[in-house]
């Protein structure tokens, strides 16, 4: 197990550090192997995206009808945000308005809570706010 841990973790770590410093680097940038952005966009895919299909797509999904400008359905549209601004802070659940809302703890001038109709469950919940912490990656 932790031959295995070290195989996949911290000696790719290693030789980018030492094949950086032998090349006169002057700092060192963290970015994550193929196989964790894979990981992160099966998040997505997998778990995230029938979440907001199933209780956010029907007034901010594709189509004509953006509820308060925003639209959930692609990359881009998630992080341009809507009329609110930013919905979703990689990496930042807790400055996520996203989280807020799905946690029925909106700003107070909000006209209601998202979804509408009831709360998402605590999973659900829980999940989408993961994904967030995890850096909200997704496919293009």
């Amino acid at each position: 197990m932790l031959k295995s841990w070290w195989m996949q973790r911290a000696m790719p770590v290693a030789l980018t550090c030492a094949g950086a410093v032998g090349l006169g680097a002057t700092a060192l940038v963290w970015q994550p192997k193929p196989v964790e952005a894979q990981a992160n966009t099966d998040m997505y895919v997998k778990t995230v995206q029938p979440i907001l299909a199933n209780n956010c797509y029907k007034c901010h999904g594709g189509g004509d009808s953006h509820r308060g400008g925003l639209m959930l359905d692609t990359k881009a549209n998630i992080l341009k945000g809507g009329k609110d601004g930013v919905v979703v802070v990689p990496g930042h659940p807790e400055q996520s308005l996203l989280i807020k809302l799905i946690r029925h703890e909106g700003p107070a001038d909000d006209p209601m809570p998202m979804p509408p109709r009831s709360k998402l469950s605590d999973d659900d919940i829980a999940a989408v706010t993961a994904w967030i912490k995890a850096g909200a990656v997704m496919p293009d």
